[in-house]
């Protein structure tokens, strides 16, 4: 007998935050690595060769691109933390009782998790953060662009802000493809459950028989 392939409401939401967090990512990463390597203010005697290049978009659409994709990642994680936040509290504590636990010794791979975890909360945290404050106090700035020096300097310079912002995302990048590595089959698992849900029982009882699921 075929099993019954079923996805609880409470899941299938999980997995839909997943994708706009994952997708907005996508979006904030390709468009952060275009401006790393195509940043702005002029061709400067030849150390931007990169100027005035278009690679697929102008730069506006790229500076659109990272806005909304960034909004869009920042706001699925706050509304996935918010809906987690009870198992969040209880996880924690229960690894840090572990990690302590002078009975058992720690598995390296656990380890290894919780440093990669680690990584992309933090970086997740100072990229949201330095990016908001771009957002509210963009360059160009003050007296109607009048003022394109024009500096907050909220708790850092804008310099500061700006390689804050640069590192904890490209670390960020890192950190998060290397958590969907580790945790590569239960997001294809999860993802092939998610879609064939969706089918006639019977068409995705017999899907589900075919990959193992």
């Amino acid at each position: 007998m075929l099993k019954r392939v079923k996805l609880s409401m409470r899941n299938r939401m999980n997995w839909l935050l997943d994708v706009v967090v994952f997708g907005g990512g996508i979006l904030a990463a390709l468009s952060g690595i275009y401006f790393l390597f195509a940043p702005s203010g002029g061709y400067q005697g030849g150390r931007n060769p990169m100027y005035g290049v278009t690679i697929i978009f102008s730069r506006y659409t790229w500076e659109d691109v990272h806005l909304w994709g960034g909004i869009a990642m920042i706001a699925a994680a706050v509304i996935h933390l918010l809906i987690h936040w009870k198992w969040i509290k209880m996880t924690t504590r229960r690894t840090i009782r572990t990690l302590f636990s002078r009975e058992r010794k720690t598995p390296g791979k656990v380890w290894f998790n919780l440093i990669i975890n680690g990584l992309v909360a933090i970086s997740f945290l100072l990229t949201a953060v330095s990016g908001i404050y771009f957002l509210f106090a963009p360059s160009g700035g003050f007296q109607g662009g009048n003022n394109a020096g024009w500096d907050p300097a909220f708790l850092f310079s804008r310099t500061t802000w700006d390689l804050i912002h640069t590192w904890a995302g490209v670390t960020f990048i890192g950190a998060s493809a290397a958590h969907l590595w580790i945790h590569w089959r239960w997001i294809k698992s999860v993802t092939s459950r998610f879609f064939l849900s969706l089918l006639p029982q019977s068409a995705a009882a017999k899907s589900a028989a075919k990959v193992g699921i």
